[in-house]
Order: structure tokens, then sequence, then C-alpha cells
């Protein structure tokens, strides 16, 4: 008897590949970041791990115990930017439906909310960056724009409160 199972971590049935969006300019960010890890910020590590071993008796060693600690947090990024970068799949621009663009993975919105205008491009949870204004297609705001076109006007409930927000742009 054959069944269907899903990883519910990564959402993709067993024997499927893992599928990370990420805009273009995401995937090269995270691109720069492993490459700057792996060329510099890998061999700085191996340095201190170094001196530290020089200045005498690893056992006691604050500096080396300090440094195998960044080593492994330094491994671990590196891993998981691999793992990301090999499963990305870079979003397409907004497709149009029935003449109008809708919001989706990708999308650059553009907002008029009860505090003034906004824009937001809707990425997601690897991607997020709210200083950078991009927007989580999980996080409350996201969610509620998501399948929204132009013109539309959505109610989104944050955690400090419910708002209008109206859509004027799609790019």
């Amino acid at each position: 008897m054959a069944t269907n199972t899903t990883n519910h971590t990564t959402g993709t049935r067993a024997g499927e590949k893992e599928k990370i969006y990420l805009t273009r300019e995401g995937y090269e960010e995270k691109k720069a970041r492993l490459h700057f890890l792996v060329t510099e910020r890998r061999q700085e590590i191996a340095d201190y791990i170094h001196d530290a071993k020089e200045a005498g008796d690893i056992s006691e060693s604050s500096a080396y115990e300090d440094a195998k600690n960044r080593q492994a947090m330094l491994e671990g990024e590196i891993q998981e930017l691999q793992r990301i970068l090999d499963n990305a799949v870079i979003l397409d621009a907004p497709k149009v439906i029935d003449g109008n663009r809708t919001v989706q993975l990708g999308a650059t919105v553009e907002v008029e909310t009860p505090r003034g205008p906004k824009t937001f491009t809707i990425v997601s949870t690897v991607e997020a960056n709210s200083a950078a204004n991009k927007l989580s297609d999980q996080s409350p705001v996201g969610r509620a724009l998501m399948g929204r076109g132009e013109g539309d006007k959505v109610e989104i409930n944050t955690p400090g409160g419910s708002a209008t927000y109206t859509i004027k742009a799609i790019r």
C-alpha cells in the first residue's frame, strides 16, 4: 500500500526536492554571503583558533573555546546557506490573470495605509527583512495581501490593531 507522506517541516513530499522561493536579488545576496563566509570569514576564524592554540594550554583557554564556538556557528550558517541555494527557486515577475496583476511571491506592492504610502516586496520567510521592506508572505500584512489585485482594499489585523490598506500598484 503506497502512501503520500508530506514532510511538515519543509512542505515537500517524500522524495521531492525542497523548494525555497527567492527573488533574484535575494538569491544573489545569499550567494554573496556564502562566498564571504567561505573565502574570508572561515580563514579569520582558523587564524583565531591557531592564535589561541599558540597562547598555551587549550584546556583552560577561554579564547580557544570562543574560537571553536565561532567556528561551529560559522559552519552552521554555511550549511544553511548552501541548503537554501541548492533548493532555491527564483521567482518570476507577477503573472497577469484576467488582465490584472495579483499579489504573489516576488511582487512589489505599493499600498496606501492610514499612515501614508508604503512599498513592500512580498518574499518567503527565508528572505524576509522588514528593514529592507521585504515582508514574508506569512506575516499578517503579507498574508492579507496575497492574491489581491490593484484597487483592492484589504483589512489587515496586526498586533498593533486593524488597518485598511489600498493596493495602488503591483510590479
